[in-house]
């Protein structure tokens, strides 16, 4: 079964070849033969549980992701398929390398649209130097870009996806959560929505670890990990309020000489505000690396891709009355609307949220 899986995987990604212009053959060529070389890669957990060989740390996180699976499908109500049973060892920081790419003077991200995953708000290689060399091709191009490298590697429930080392660097809550997050989005996808479809996976992510730390009884990590979750909704009101006036400056009839000095002296602000962040968080620096790149654009873009829209997701479980089921047949429903509809229907549930959150 698993060579027919494989030679599945070859006929649909060199149909991709094919069908694409010209200019597009290297980069479907690099993704062939970068999914080619994992699903050849991969082991069953099973066999390396049971090998003697196999090193304790390794042999402890596979345990619990194969606790976390189980977990996943009987109490998140995620797929029973054969994803995340086998296991890969890449050696790499990261498995695929994301480019993102926005106008010097815009908010909306450059997309790129493919046979089957729709149009996405980045472009992924499997070889970083590549991805580099695209985005400092965008970069002449004036686009603001930035290219950050992914821990995981889904194709959506089409063929049985491993688990790889990069996936399990890190806490527990934190490889635990990528699982649930990688198995959401074989729950629903929505074509060309890459906002909705994040968001989505994050929430299901986030109300998964918080679930599974309560079932192993673990009531101090829930409420650290609460505590690091509000830390993040108060890193994102920061970039929205920051996305909010480059929004302003950007619908500005300026030379760009002025725009680029104004832009800049937000992003300054940005930073200063941060360290007030950090002082009211007693000192927490966990985004220090994230401020210590370059900020522009398509950095807010990329962040805000997957995390703007989370608290939608939680006014509709809410509503679902917290059943997953329920949450994840109002989620298609809502998936199934047409773009501009489902736009306003994720917009009334923000608000909802926003609203339930002043009220506490």
């Amino acid at each position: 079964m698993r060579i027919n899986r494989l030679v599945l995987a070859c006929l649909l990604l060199t149909s991709a070849v094919v069908s694409s212009a010209c200019s597009n053959v290297g980069y479907y060529s690099q993704a062939v033969g970068g999914h080619i070389r994992l699903m050849l890669a991969r082991e069953p957990i099973d066999k390396l549980l049971a090998d003697e060989s196999t090193p304790e740390e390794l042999r402890g996180k596979l345990r619990t992701l194969v606790d976390a699976r189980q977990f996943a499908v009987e109490r998140l109500q995620l797929p029973d398929n054969d994803s995340y049973g086998s296991y890969v060892a890449t050696g790499l920081d990261a498995v695929t390398w994301n480019v993102v790419a926005a106008e010097e003077f815009s908010l909306n991200a450059k997309t790129w649209c493919f046979p089957v995953a729709g149009c996405v708000g980045y472009r992924g290689y499997f070889d970083k130097a590549d991805a580099q060399a695209y985005a400092e091709q965008l970069a002449a191009e004036n686009y603001d870009v930035s290219v950050g490298g992914a821990s995981a590697y889904s194709t959506l429930g089409w063929f049985d996806d491993p688990v790889l080392d990069t996936m399990l660097r890190g806490g527990t809550v934190r490889f635990v959560g990528t699982l649930f997050h990688e198995l959401a989005h074989q729950v629903l996808y929505v074509k060309d929505d890459s906002n909705f479809n994040e968001a989505f996976a994050t929430f299901v992510e986030q109300e998964g670890v918080r679930q599974w730390l309560a079932e192993h009884g673990e009531s101090e990590r829930v409420e650290a990990y609460n505590a690091s979750q509000q830390r993040v909704l108060e890193f994102l009101a920061l970039l929205k309020q920051t996305r909010d006036e480059l929004a302003e400056l950007y619908a500005k009839d300026l030379p760009d000489t002025a725009m680029r000095a104004e832009k800049e002296a937000v992003f300054d602000n940005m930073r200063k505000a941060y360290e007030s962040l950090k002082q009211q968080w007693g000192g927490y620096a966990g985004y220090d690396n994230w401020f210590r790149r370059e900020l522009n654009n398509a950095r807010l873009v990329a962040v805000s891709t997957y995390r703007r829209d989370v608290p939608a997701f939680q006014a509709m479980f809410d509503e679902a009355g917290q059943d997953m089921a329920a949450f994840f047949e109002l989620a298609r429903d809502t998936g199934d609307l047409p773009r501009e509809q489902r736009r306003r229907r994720i917009a009334d549930y923000d608000l909802a949220a926003a609203q339930r959150l002043d009220s506490q």
